[in-house]
């Protein structure tokens, strides 16, 4: 059974920094790219974060970019997202995407919320 499990959210103040987890399990985790989005309130879901199954490389969206760290452990099968010097509007459920070839995966999302 093919599971994405998020965990690492909850509430940070401005400035503050979280590192967020996804634990993958049933399939090939590390021939997958691994994507984490985001859904802010009264938001469409984005992309924040990719890193690629073969040569690891790694981009971001513009609104995180230098303040965001995207990394993997093929060997555990997690993989993270460290946020530094949040703002309120990082507030959003962040979720952990998994592709592959033939198959894309979803995690059921972890919240988090910047406020002071």
């Amino acid at each position: 059974q093919v599971q994405l499990v998020e965990s690492g959210g909850g509430l940070v103040q401005p400035g503050g920094s979280l590192i967020l987890s996804c634990a993958a399990s049933g399939f090939s985790f590390s021939s997958y790219t691994m994507r984490w989005f985001r859904q802010g309130p009264g938001k469409e879901r984005e992309l924040v974060a990719t890193i690629s199954s073969t040569t690891g490389r790694k981009t971001y969206a513009p609104s995180v970019k230098g303040r965001c760290t995207i990394s993997r452990d093929n060997f555990k099968n997690l993989v993270y997202l460290q946020i530094d010097s949040l703002k309120p509007e990082d507030t959003a459920v962040y979720y952990c995407n998994a592709e592959g070839d033939l198959s894309k995966y979803w995690g059921q999302g972890t919240q988090v919320t910047v406020s002071s």
